[in-house]
């Protein structure tokens, strides 16, 4: 898809506009990103309360989320859902689980009713590349790196540990244009992430790094961690800037929980169910929210707080914290550097996405992966 300025030419502020004088390179930048964020609307979906693994301390299961809420096991149910929420807005869902991909037929609802599709797996089943799925953008949660990832997430649902998870997803998805792995790197992995990464990279799959903290805030080992890992990743993103998506502002945020906007925090989050009604006194703190937004159980009617867990003082989900980032954009207009920076991390964010005019996928590599698997 070609896609011009002109194409989602905005009203930018005055202030913007004030800031980037005379720098026609950068007005353009701005108003193509603002432009193309302003046309998403988007809503998370927990496509079912199934699971094909028991990864230890998964807050889906540890929070009880597969509880209060029986799903929806008729398709035109889901047909119809989907359709309400098109008409609600809504174009761009995120389907989480549970495990999605044990429910194709869902996903492919969503796949036809919806603009735009990202789907969230641990990546033991493969999602076919073929209609209406090409176009689908996967994320595959790796934990840790190196022999971590099967210690902490390699346990079927009866108990019994196997080996080569992270293994199956990378055939599953090798050369796939769809797959960016989301890469929760923690303290007791730093000496397998670069390696990690490497596998990626050499799979044909892009990454973008997620955060785990295992040390209260306080704890002195956690900051002397922090320091460690936001250099080490921070060189890393240098390194390999094209297979790492992750903006280096985002990787100091999910590490830090810092940006130049402060501090990231409930009140200012804005991944939150707008219909919610525990979100009342957070919405009318002034503090931006994606409008729209909610997070749907499976039976299609209850809503969660939010796009994860819930349980918000140590959050630094990847996703939850460039939500903030992204809608930070007036507070970014007091210098023509913060402004440069709100855009540089838009387009980062935008570039994990296959269906994203940001995505450094061509649409050559999407062909050669369609003949390869035809």
């Amino acid at each position: 898809m070609n896609y011009t300025a002109d194409h989602y030419r905005t009203r930018a502020t005055g202030k913007a506009l004030e800031l980037l004088a005379n720098q026609e390179d950068w007005i353009t930048r701005f108003e193509l990103v603002k432009g193309f964020s302003s046309s998403i609307r988007s809503s998370e979906y927990h496509l079912t309360n199934a699971c094909n693994i028991r990864c230890k301390g998964c807050w889906f299961f540890e929070y009880g989320h597969d509880k209060g809420a029986r799903e929806k096991t008729d398709i035109a149910d889901w047909r119809d859902f989907i359709k309400r929420e098109s008409e609600r807005g809504v174009n761009s869902a995120l389907l989480i689980g549970g495990e999605p991909t044990l429910f194709e037929e869902r996903i492919a609802e969503f796949a036809i009713h919806m603009d735009t599709l990202a789907i969230s797996t641990n990546g033991l089943i493969k999602l076919p590349f073929s209609a209406p799925f090409t176009n689908a953008t996967v994320f595959i949660s790796l934990f840790g790196g190196g022999p971590l990832d099967d210690d902490l997430r390699a346990i079927k649902p009866n108990g019994k540990a196997f080996t080569g998870l992270f293994d199956s997803a990378l055939a599953n998805y090798r050369n796939d244009p769809r797959a960016t792995f989301v890469y929760a790197v923690t303290e007791d992995g730093i000496e397998y992430i670069e390696d990690t990464v490497k596998k990626i990279r050499d799979n044909g799959n892009r990454l973008t790094f997620n955060f785990y903290s295992k040390y209260d805030s306080n704890h002195p080992l956690k900051l002397d961690n922090e320091r460690r890992l936001l250099e080490l990743l921070s060189n890393l993103k240098a390194k390999y800037p094209k297979t790492i998506t992750n903006h280096p502002e985002h990787i100091k945020a999910i590490v830090t929980g810092n940006s130049w906007l402060g501090t990231f925090s409930y009140e200012v989050c804005p991944s939150i169910s707008s219909d919610h009604p525990d979100n009342v006194s957070r919405k009318s703190n002034g503090n931006p929210i994606l409008p729209g937004f909610n997070t749907y159980k499976p039976d299609l009617e209850t809503l969660e707080v939010c796009c994860t867990s819930g349980h918000c003082s140590d959050c630094r989900d990847s996703q939850a914290v460039y939500s903030w980032l992204l809608t930070g954009l007036k507070a970014s207009l007091g210098s023509k550097e913060s402004l440069k920076t709100w855009i540089e991390v838009a387009e980062a964010y935008w570039s994990q996405f296959i269906w994203s005019p940001y995505c450094q996928v061509t649409d050559t590599s999407i062909n050669n992966r369609l003949i390869a698997t035809s």
